[in-house]
């Protein structure tokens, strides 16, 4: 993909060393930081703290670092092994419990090593190491897929609004919301873009808005409550978003603030569009309202980025991590299978 200012992968395994290599995205856009992690306390923190996050660079390193573990893990009895590896997988499973991704990934690896069972823990960690790679090359390789669905949508000239980050931060490389405008530039298409700021993380000021100008695409940021006046100008083609699980039915968790563009779309005609690889359904979820909505410290609205707090210690805080956005305002789900209505999955 586009890379003018040489960022590494967002995540990406280490097999010399088995250790699980992430930027901390905590200290974007002031500081680019590799973290290098081999202990699950240090994983799990760098999950729950969003060092590391978007729901496919989750899954990503939710395998590699289940590798990780696993590689230390001093025993040649299987049956010690497999109490060890699943102990683990479910610790890294509970760090965050909306994305589709970091279960299904983890299920992937533990499928992985049951498949290898009475072959010697040896062989079942090779494998595991050889498992964790692939999907960090097949997160890249469905990337790109969306990205050239979603940018036979776009036409030269064309101006697209995103929130929160579901760009080559939310994944090992190209992401999902933002593949189509990376694929569409890679093929000489000129794509601006419009970035909600998405409180009260600020993924949209502080991730989205640094890589895409760092990859030379013209972008313009504003805070979340003015989309409704941008939208009204005309001038937007179309919103394209991510997500972090999808229920059987088409309604799609994502980001707080995800259901108002929606509504918004709707309202101005503007196609909105949703941005995920297939691992992100979950048909075992029947609908939005079965799933788990992550709740957040109130401290992140209270005083995160503040040098004091903004808020009266009085005022109670709502900080639900995600929103659901009913079938029905989703145009269509780019996928790496094609673009799909929410009927289609």
């Amino acid at each position: 993909m586009l890379k003018e200012n040489g960022l590494p992968r967002t995540v990406t395994l280490d097999t010399a060393a088995a250790e699980l290599v992430i930027i901390d995205q905590t200290l974007l856009p002031a500081k680019l930081k590799l973290l290098r992690l081999s202990q699950i306390e240090d994983m799990c923190e760098a999950i729950k703290k969003l060092r590391v996050r978007g729901a496919p660079a989750i899954g990503v390193a939710a395998a590699a670092g289940l590798y990780c573990l696993a590689a230390r893990y001093v025993t040649e009895n299987e049956e010690e092994f497999f109490s060890k590896l699943k102990s683990d997988a479910d610790t890294l499973n509970a760090t965050r419990p909306t994305a589709r991704n970091l279960s299904w990934a983890l299920e992937e690896m533990l499928g992985c090593a049951e498949s290898r069972k009475g072959q010697g823990v040896s062989t079942i960690k090779n494998a595991l190491k050889v498992k964790a790679k692939d999907m960090e090359e097949q997160d890249v390789a469905v990337c790109k897929a969306i990205g050239e669905y979603g940018a036979a949508l776009l036409k030269d000239g064309d101006t697209v609004m995103t929130v929160c980050n579901a760009g080559a931060l939310a994944a090992v490389e190209y992401g999902t919301a933002l593949a189509p405008v990376y694929v569409a530039a890679e093929k000489g298409k000129t794509v601006s873009v419009y970035s909600l700021e998405t409180r009260p993380l600020l993924q949209g000021a502080r991730l989205t808005s640094y890589e895409l100008t760092e990859n030379g695409i013209n972008t313009t940021l504003i805070c979340d409550n003015m989309a409704s006046s941008v939208l009204a100008q005309g001038n937007i083609s179309a919103i394209f978003t991510g997500c972090d699980r999808v229920a059987a039915n088409g309604d799609a968790a994502n980001k707080i603030g995800t259901y108002m563009l929606a509504i918004l779309a709707r309202h101005f005609g503007i196609p909105f569009y949703i941005c995920a690889p297939y691992s992100t359904v979950d048909f075992s979820t029947k609908t939005g309202k079965d799933i788990i909505i992550e709740q957040r410290s109130p401290e992140e609205i209270r005083s995160l980025w503040y040098r004091e707090s903004m808020v009266t210690e009085k005022a109670n805080i709502y900080n639900p991590a995600f929103d659901v956005t009913p079938a029905e305002l989703i145009t269509a789900f780019i996928t790496e299978k094609g673009i799909k209505k929410p009927d289609e999955l």
